[in-house]
């Protein structure tokens, strides 16, 4: 697949609908992916960050279990995507085409070929902004979603399944000093390709010397 830079990174989207939960994907193409996720920038140069790569299909049911249960919970909430913009009809809507597909998700979340759990080396999860930390993990992991998807591989950012972070740790064997940021369901993707998608005007977000 070739790309420009640009459309690769206005076209990359979350994949949750158009998830091939029937075609393998090759390790050595994850690697390639995971390759290049390395290049990405981390405090201090620390490269705390590893990655557990998931094809084993009784540990991705499991995962799948646990992340359909908090799906769940999520869902009901108050907080949820379908609940957000519900005064703006059309915001409203793109919400709900939202809420469906991550609901659609959590339901195949298990039978997904590939999961890829982004997770970082820390002793100890540092009081009040946490932001050098998990800043040193998630830009490789949108690296690994840009690679995947150049690569004709679909990709979803989703972070639910933390509500059963130590339940997964112990399935996966992860240590105690290692902690989880990111799941990212990796497949082929069905259908045509992805165009950009609707976003707030720059100009309502942007802010120059101040707010």
């Amino acid at each position: 697949m070739t790309i420009s830079a640009d459309e690769l990174l206005t076209t990359t989207r979350s994949v949750r609908k158009r998830l091939d939960l029937t075609r393998p994907i090759p390790l050595e193409l994850v690697r390639e992916c995971l390759e290049i996720a390395l290049q990405a920038p981390t405090g201090g140069n620390s490269q705390g960050w590893h990655w557990v790569v998931v094809t084993d299909a009784d540990k991705r049911a499991a995962i799948g279990d646990y992340y359909q249960r908090s799906w769940r919970r999520y869902y009901e909430s108050g907080g949820s995507a379908r609940r957000l913009f519900e005064d703006d009809p059309v915001r409203a809507a793109t919400q709900q085409r939202v809420s469906d597909s991550a609901g659609h998700l959590a339901e195949h979340m298990g039978e997904v070929p590939v999961l890829v759990i982004g997770c970082i080396s820390v002793p100890g999860l540092p009081q009040g902004n946490q932001a050098g930390l998990w800043g040193s993990l998630l830009p490789a992991a949108w690296s690994y979603m840009l690679a995947a998807r150049s690569r004709g591989l679909g990709t979803a950012w989703t972070s639910l399944h933390l509500a059963y972070e130590s339940e997964i740790a112990e399935l996966l064997g992860i240590p105690g000093d290692v902690r989880q940021g990111v799941l990212i369901p990796t497949a082929y993707y069905t259908g045509e390709t992805f165009g950009p998608a609707k976003r707030q005007p720059l100009d309502e977000v942007l802010h120059v010397d101040h707010w």
